[in-house]
């Protein structure tokens, strides 16, 4: 057997060593016998002396050789279980060159263990290329529709909702709001569950009805906000036998009652037709209320007058004073009736809202397209949101630059976009050849027949529509003339107001997951539930220091949510909150929140119910938990909120699956199971870091044996670490 040459080298260092010892206590015994000057009590002290130093080198040497290759050996164990559940890890250096040499060998194989997954995942997205393509094209679908549209299964569990949905449902956008819509959450934190039920028993096929449900309920509901609904809910069936088996006698039940999974709920929001309709009834209410007296009056008088023709002339004429102030007061009446109605008679059209600045633009590349005329914009203000029917004024610009074009040579056109009170001012302007009165109202009269397209409409028409007016005018002095257009100025969507919502998990928010229809929430105890299947609020706190029950308190809270083992980065809460006390300067060097951006923020009494309503019915997660957890205990009495939901800490967690790892912070955590690190002490930002670092550590979990929430929690109660108190 061939031995290394520092095998050989350390087994003849020892030897010399263990030689010396020797030498040196041989030594000193013959030295006594020799000269006899030493007694016995000094010989054996010098003996102790020898062999305590022996044995202080000794042990040095046998404590490197342990740091070296015994724990050495077993970090190298957990970073090889680390890589051998997640694909991108490696294992890092280590003193000892053998144990370096066993890591490059291990990361040799995880190269090609992942080049091997990379080509089978490169196969399987073939082969799930056209099941995606369909799943992009209903998220799409979904994003765009104009009706609210919400998937849940039959415990009310969300599977699938729109962004029409989620801004109608999930409360006003202001600070602290919760919101209610989210994979995973309950439809019975929107919608009262006894009217659901209702409406799923009206799903239901009849006792002797084997055909599966069909058709499907309506109900009226108001939600918090006291925005009024109409609900249409259909049934979500699944395929009612299998390959081979005839449907309905595959077992006792009918097949249609095995099939019913879900059910889908349309939304529209009626809450403007009803006030509309209140209006109406209104008026109609106040035309026979108010046109009774008066027309009584009429009637009377005229048949006054009728009887007698030969009334003298002071009584007629105080019987057609009577008429005509009757007359006059029902005019009136119904005058302000109609003005009280107008608005209301003009939203019949469906008009849409467009960035005013979005239709300028379009009105330029149209006019370009239809004639050789050369458009600029003039002024325009860009805050103006339009509710309008863009199609139709569209034509119609472009059909008047048409008509300057063909009958005055005008070959220079320009926009203009600008506020002039509560009304927008869109101008067509020109230069040069100008035109009467007359010619400018036929123009606004006539079909809009210009560049190969016919419309029966007229400009004034399309502006009508959009609840606007127009007229011609003229600059004679600088020779200017334009067609102005007033149109009122629409409040900006809910979606502009917000502003886009970080893309965190993708170009596409992920609002569906068709895994919930096969899980039950009655089905077992929330201890006894695999982990897998759980539902997670992962948070984190900034603070004004790190003492909670010395006085510091929260400053930011941060949380997103995972569910079906899914990130959803689109569905999370990241709120300031004013703490109502000085932040410390060494606060303030970690989190970098300074005392300005907290000036005008909500209270933690506003946003700790928000935060509450977020994570209803989910497990908390978060890194150091206690710490956490001991800020939001301090407020519950005095909230009124209770925090009773279990909680999983990734700190203790990290101990359980590492436990001979020297360090357990997110940073190091997330380095050994190849999770990038960005936005780090921000609360969203470490919350995010610390729901990626859960997720790798589920399934080195599983590998422990630990599948079950009960499990997990046991482990963690076992650590060093849960001795901790804050």
């Amino acid at each position: 057997m061939n031995f290394p040459r520092r095998f050989v080298f350390a087994a003849a260092a020892v030897g010399l060593f263990l030689l010396a010892l020797v030498a040196a206590v041989v030594g000193l015994m013959q030295a006594g016998r020799a000269e006899d000057t030493m007694s016995f009590g000094d010989r054996v002290a010098a003996i102790t002396m020898v062999t305590a130093f022996a044995c202080v080198l000794a042990f040095a040497a046998l404590r490197e050789l342990y740091a070296r290759y015994v724990q050495g050996s077993l970090r190298l164990a957990e970073e090889a279980g680390a890589l051998a559940a997640h694909s991108g890890v490696r294992i890092g250096d280590y003193a000892a060159a053998e144990l370096c040499a066993v890591g490059q060998a291990i990361n040799q194989l995880a190269g090609v263990r992942d080049a091997l997954e990379g080509d089978v995942a490169g196969r399987v997205r073939e082969a799930r290329a056209s099941l995606e393509e369909e799943r992009s094209r209903l998220a799409a679908l979904m994003a765009d529709l104009d009706q609210s549209v919400i998937v849940c299964n039959l415990d009310g569990r969300i599977l699938l909702y729109n962004q029409r949905a989620r801004d109608e449902l999930s409360g006003p956008a202001e600070a602290g709001s919760a919101e209610l819509l989210g994979l995973g959450r309950s439809i019975y934190t929107v919608f009262d569950r006894s009217l659901i039920a209702h409406a799923l028993e009206r799903l239901q096929p009849g006792a002797g009805d084997h055909a599966g449900p069909t058709g499907g309920a309506q109900f009226v509901t108001v939600t918090r906000s006291g925005r009024l609904l109409r609900a249409h809910m259909s049934a979500v069936s699944a395929a009612a036998a299998s390959d081979g088996e005839v449907a309905g006698e595959s077992s006792g039940k009918s097949a249609s009652d095995a099939a019913l999974t879900g059910f889908v709920l349309i939304l529209d929001d009626i809450t403007a037709e009803n006030e509309r309709d209140a209006r109406r009834d209104a008026l109609i209410q106040s035309l026979t209320e108010g046109g009774r007296g008066p027309l009584g009056n009429i009637r009377a008088a005229a048949e006054t007058l009728s009887d007698f023709a030969d009334m003298a002339p002071e009584q007629r004429e105080r019987f057609l004073g009577v008429i005509r102030d009757e007359a006059r007061v029902l005019s009136q009446h119904l005058e302000n009736a109609a003005n009280a109605f107008s608005n209301d008679l003009r939203v019949r059209w469906p008009l849409e809202e467009m960035l005013g600045a979005e239709l300028v633009a379009a009105a330029l590349r149209r006019i370009g397209e239809r004639c050789p005329i050369v458009g600029r914009i003039e002024a325009l203000d860009e805050s103006i949101w339009l509710r309008i029917d863009s199609f139709g004024l569209l034509q119609a610009l472009s059909f008047l630059a048409a008509r300057l074009y063909d009958e005055y040579g005008i070959r220079d056109v320009r926009l203009a976009l600008s506020r002039g009170g509560r009304l927008a001012q869109l101008d067509l302007v020109w230069i040069g050849t100008s035109m009467n009165n007359e010619t400018a109202m036929t123009w606004e009269l006539d079909s809009m027949n210009s560049g190969g397209e016919t419309s029966p409409l007229s400009v004034r028409d399309v502006v009508d529509r959009c609840n606007g007016e127009i007229w011609f005018q003229r600059e004679r002095a600088s020779h200017r003339a334009y067609f102005r257009i007033l149109l009122p100025i629409a409040e900006a969507p809910k979606e502009a107001a917000r502003g886009k919502e970080p893309a965190r998990q993708g170009s596409r928010p992920e609002f569906y997951d068709f895994d919930l229809f096969r899980r039950s929430a009655a089905s077992q105890q929330l201890d006894d539930r695999p982990l897998a299947e759980l539902s997670y609020t992962v948070f984190d706190t900034e603070t004004t220091g790190l003492d909670p029950s010395g006085g510091d308190e929260i400053i930011q809270i941060g949380a997103t949510r995972i569910v079906n083992r899914r990130l959803l980065g689109h569905e999370y809460l990241d709120q300031l909150v004013d703490p109502q006390r000085a932040l410390s300067p060494e606060s303030i060097a970690i989190h970098g929140i300074t005392p300005d951006l907290l000036v005008g923020q909500p209270t933690i009494a506003t946003v700790l119910p928000a935060f509450h309503a977020f994570c209803a019915d989910t497990v908390l997660v978060a890194h150091n938990a206690a710490f956490d957890m001991r800020f939001l205990q301090l407020k519950e009495a005095s909230l009124g909120v209770r925090f009773e939901q279990p909680v999983l800490d990734t700190l203790l967690l990290s101990a359980v699956l590492h436990p001979n790892q020297e360090m357990h912070r997110l940073e190091a955590i997330a380095e050994r199971l190849g999770v990038s690190v960005i936005g780090r002490h921000t609360a969203l930002g470490d919350a995010m870091v610390t729901a990626e670092v859960f997720l790798k550590m589920l399934p080195l979990l599983a590998a422990m044996g630990i599948h079950t929430l009960r499990q997990a929690r046991e482990a963690s109660e076992r650590t060093f670490h849960a001795r901790l108190r804050y």
